[in-house]
């Protein structure tokens, strides 16, 4: 776990938290497979997290999302499309969630 979170250091994350990063990843996506259909909850990790980015802005973290999600999964993974948009929406939240937790940053209320 990161020494004391720096909003300047987020930045440039990559070579600052790196690890941090990976980690509230992965423990959302073992969150997220352990409640979801396995072969969705791939299909999300590969085809649209894997193009998501994080960031720290006002004292919240949120994750931006590549343009047209639903479309980068079409053909992958067979799902309807409230079942996709409201599991990529808890997705994105518990990730949200992990990385407040793993950097030891105390969520707004």
């Amino acid at each position: 776990m990161a020494d004391e979170f720096d909003p300047e250091k987020f930045e440039d994350k990559y070579a600052n938290y790196f690890n941090e990063l990976q980690r509230a990843y992965k423990n959302a996506f073992n969150q997220m497979n352990d409640r979801y259909d396995s072969e969705l909850i791939h299909g999300i990790d590969q085809t649209v997290l894997n193009e998501s980015e994080p960031f720290y802005e006002d004292g919240e973290f949120r994750v931006e999302l590549p343009e047209n999600p639903r479309e980068r999964i079409r053909g992958a993974v067979s799902v309807d499309d409230e079942t996709f948009e409201e599991t990529l929406d808890e997705y994105v939240d518990r990730i949200e969630t992990e990385l407040y937790r793993t950097l030891g940053v105390e969520r707004p209320e």
